[in-house]
């Protein structure tokens, strides 16, 4: 399994977690807030459609919803400024780590990335130096435990897709180029495909896979202090794991 997916995996799985629900409101919420910047009306921006589709699925309440998007379209006040950042930087092992963040305060959260880097074998790079690694792509997960892989082919040949993978659990992952995220989950919801959840993600052209459990662990490590800074809103990374460590 790739260690894209893998990783994307361990996230769902903390992410339905109560401890860990706040944390995730809060995020989800700040991708709405900037979101709402370019239109206040899901209908005509569909940024902002996709933030709060990913808000319902994580059972974020309408009321949070409806304050994030006043947030940032200015509603009854000053629009709340965020800033979109993306930082880089290697892990334990050579892993390649990408971080974006949604900062109001640029100095703070580099500074709490540096420190998470360094205090778990890591180090915080510049701009640029692991993202030739991976692929800014569109990415939409539809069930298709349903159709045979042959009718998802069929579907894929009328699409501005890339490619698929197909999950155990019944699902498939269909992937396209950067700028065609709108039209490619559209035209899976027309042609009958019942769309999960849409994104852009970073996927890696090459993974890392560490030889020893130590370093495996140190490498999780360092995800999940990431994982649970406030500022952090994406990570990607091209860790793949060995399972037969563990066993």
């Amino acid at each position: 399994m790739a260690g894209h997916s893998k990783w994307s995996q361990i996230k769902r799985t903390k992410a339905v977690v109560d401890a860990k629900r706040g944390a995730v409101f809060t995020r989800i919420g700040r991708e709405i807030t900037v979101a709402a910047r370019q239109g206040a009306d899901p209908d005509g921006n569909f940024q902002l459609r996709t933030a709060i589709a990913k808000a319902k699925a994580a059972g974020v309440p309408a009321g949070n919803i409806e304050r994030a998007i006043a947030k940032g379209s200015g509603q009854g006040g000053e629009a709340i400024k965020l800033e979109s950042i993306r930082y880089e930087g290697y892990g334990p092992g050579g892993m390649a780590v990408l971080v974006e963040a949604l900062s109001d305060n640029r100095n703070r959260t580099a500074a709490e990335l540096r420190l998470a880097f360094s205090k778990h074998g890591g180090n915080l790079g510049e701009s640029g130096c692991v993202s030739y690694l991976f692929q800014h792509r569109s990415e939409v997960r539809i069930l298709a435990e349903a159709a045979s892989e042959e009718a998802l082919l069929e579907s894929l040949l009328n699409l501005e897709a890339d490619g698929y993978e197909l999950d155990d659990d019944g699902q498939a992952l269909v992937h396209g180029p950067f700028e065609v995220l709108e039209s490619l989950q559209n035209g899976l919801r027309q042609q009958s495909w019942p769309v999960q959840e849409w994104t852009h993600a970073w996927h890696p052209l090459t993974q890392v896979i560490p030889q020893d459990l130590e370093t495996t662990r140190q490498c999780l490590k360092l995800l999940e202090a990431l994982e649970e800074l406030d500022d952090v809103n994406s990570i990607s990374t091209n860790l793949e794991i060995d399972d037969a460590l563990f066993s």
